[in-house]
């Protein structure tokens, strides 16, 4: 049975894209189902909060160990895209603006210890 992995649209009330990394161990292709929320000037943001848990998401090392390799589908098209971790003033505003939109996020950030780390995906020319 092949694993069909729906290509955009709404998870739990949110949009979704479907993020591709690059393995940092393997260097294979991986695709990952996330909520995305509108990062302005074409971009996204995406929050590696894996519910709540303890640790962040295998995607999220990934996207770390290769930031410029990295795509993401969403409205039936692929877009390379950068990710940049935010921090400080930028981090604190996407935060505002993605649990205004999404408060599960909130509830995430209760769960754990971590900080949930916020990226911005920006189209990059191929």
């Amino acid at each position: 049975m092949t694993k069909r992995i729906r290509k955009s649209g709404q998870a739990m009330n949110t949009d979704a894209l479907v993020l591709t990394t690059i393995g940092r161990r393997t260097g294979t292709a991986r695709e990952t189902p996330v909520a995305c929320f509108p990062g302005g000037e074409f971009s996204w943001f995406i929050v590696a909060s894996a519910a709540g848990a303890p640790r962040n998401p295998a995607w999220y090392y990934n996207l770390a160990a290769h930031p410029d390799e990295v795509q993401v589908e969403t409205a039936g098209r692929k877009v390379a895209v950068t990710a940049e971790q935010l921090h400080g003033r930028a981090r604190d505003a996407a935060w505002q603006q993605i649990t205004a939109s999404s408060p599960r996020f909130a509830q995430y950030q209760q769960k754990t210890d971590r900080e949930l780390p916020v990226i911005r995906l920006t189209p990059r020319e191929t």
